[in-house]
Order: structure tokens, then C-alpha cells, then sequence
């Protein structure tokens, strides 16, 4: 099948895109992006004209019992006692579901990038609904099963301002996070750590000055988490 045949790789990367190829088919278009640049730019075209529909879709509140499921889910063997963390509060996973669309879009932004022989862990960092009126910036993360790289790709480009920058967090499910450098919010960034998945639950992005945070730990608002899922 030629792929670099315009009204080919469209009609597939449209069906790609809005979610309805499916099965072996999807799997095998996910196979060929990397290696065929003109589907690769078609899933681009397709995101940058259907994203921006992701951002009018209106959060819808689950029961309160879907929440305390997700709470004993992730937060299990934390104490009533001990202080509810930043990353944990029900506030920062309420506008997840307008962010269900974009979890399709980032694994095309992903893909259609070279890939390691591993395949990758992707990851919405998606924006904090706390945080809106900073700034809305939000991330696709594409990691490697070995832990030992992250691309990270900004789903708007998105400046950090004058004088400050973004900085992304690796958050354990207990004790303070560790950074893991300053991210672009403009263009990909590719984060090369030991370990990267080891004692990691969530991964969060904060605005920070511009040499990054003085203290080894978030000091401006946090702008987007996404919990790891493997």
C-alpha cells in the first residue's frame, strides 16, 4: 500500500486521530508512523485541527464514589494523619475527563517521532484546573519501559513568560518530588535519568524562575500533573 499517497495517509491518520481505527489496524498504523513521514504529517495536521476542540469539552463530575475509589486506588497506605499532598488533591484530577481526547492525540505526537527499541509508557501531563488562571499548559509524555528517557512535547506551545521557566517533577507516592530539570513549553524535550520510574507515581510540571527552583522544590503554582500509568 503506498502510504505517501495524500487522500491515503489523510483518510487514515483522520481515523487514527478521532479514535475509530481500532484493533490490528491501529496497531499496525502506530508501527508505520515513525518510518513514513507523510502519515506522520497527516496525525499532525489532524491534532492540530481537532486539539483545540478538546479544550470546549465541559468536565463532568463523577459520583462521589468514583473518586473514592480512584483515592484508595492511588493513595492507598497513606494515614489519615498525614498531610494531604499538593498532587493529591481532588481539585487537580477534575478536569482530567476534558483531557480523555487529548490521551489519544499525545500517542501520535509521540509516535511520530523516532522511538526507542522499548516501547513507550505514554503519559498525559495534563493542565491543573488550580492553576488557570497562571497559565494552561499541558504535556504529552512518551517514556521508555527501562525508565531511562522521557520525551516530553507541549500539547499548545506555551511560553513560560519573562524570568521564569518550566520545570518538571518526578512525584513519589510519598515524601517531596525530585526534579528533573527545565522543560521547553515551545518545542520537545528529552530527559535522560537513571530510573526514571523508580518510586514515581505522577509526574507534575511547575513555573518556576528561570535558573529553576531555588529551594529543590516546587515554589511557584504547579501547572500540570499526570499520574503514571503502567
Amino acid at each position: 500500500m503506498d502510504y505517501s499517497r495524500p487522500l491515503l495517509a489523510d483518510r487514515l491518520a483522520a481515523e487514527y486521530v478521532l479514535g475509530t481505527l481500532r484493533g490490528p489496524a491501529r496497531r499496525r498504523f502506530e508501527a508505520l508512523l515513525p518510518a513514513h513521514p507523510a502519515l506522520a504529517a497527516a496525525v499532525a495536521g489532524w491534532q492540530a485541527r481537532l486539539l483545540p476542540l478538546s479544550a470546549a469539552v465541559t468536565p463532568v463530575p463523577p459520583s462521589p464514589g468514583v473518586w473514592s475509589r480512584l483515592e484508595r486506588r492511588l493513595f492507598a497506605g497513606v494515614g489519615a494523619a498525614v498531610p494531604v499532598r499538593w498532587w493529591q488533591r481532588l481539585g487537580l484530577w477534575q478536569g482530567v475527563s476534558a483531557f480523555a481526547t487529548v490521551a489519544a492525540l499525545a500517542l501520535g505526537l509521540v509516535l511520530s517521532r523516532p522511538q526507542p527499541v522499548q516501547p513507550p509508557i505514554i503519559v498525559v501531563i495534563a493542565p491543573n484546573p488550580e492553576a488557570a488562571g497562571v497559565l494552561q499548559a499541558g504535556f504529552a509524555a512518551g517514556l521508555t519501559r527501562d525508565g531511562r528517557a522521557l520525551v516530553l512535547q507541549p500539547i499548545h506551545p506555551v511560553a513560560p513568560g519573562s524570568g521564569r521557566a518550566f520545570e518538571l517533577w518526578a512525584v513519589p507516592p510519598q515524601g517531596a518530588p525530585r526534579s528533573l530539570g527545565l522543560v521547553s513549553g515551545e518545542q520537545a524535550t528529552t530527559v535522560r535519568r537513571g530510573l526514571l520510574l523508580r518510586d514515581t507515581a505522577a509526574f507534575a510540571v511547575s513555573l518556576e524562575p528561570s535558573g529553576g527552583s531555588p529551594t529543590g522544590a516546587p515554589t511557584g503554582p504547579i501547572l500540570s500533573v499526570g499520574k503514571l500509568q503502567i
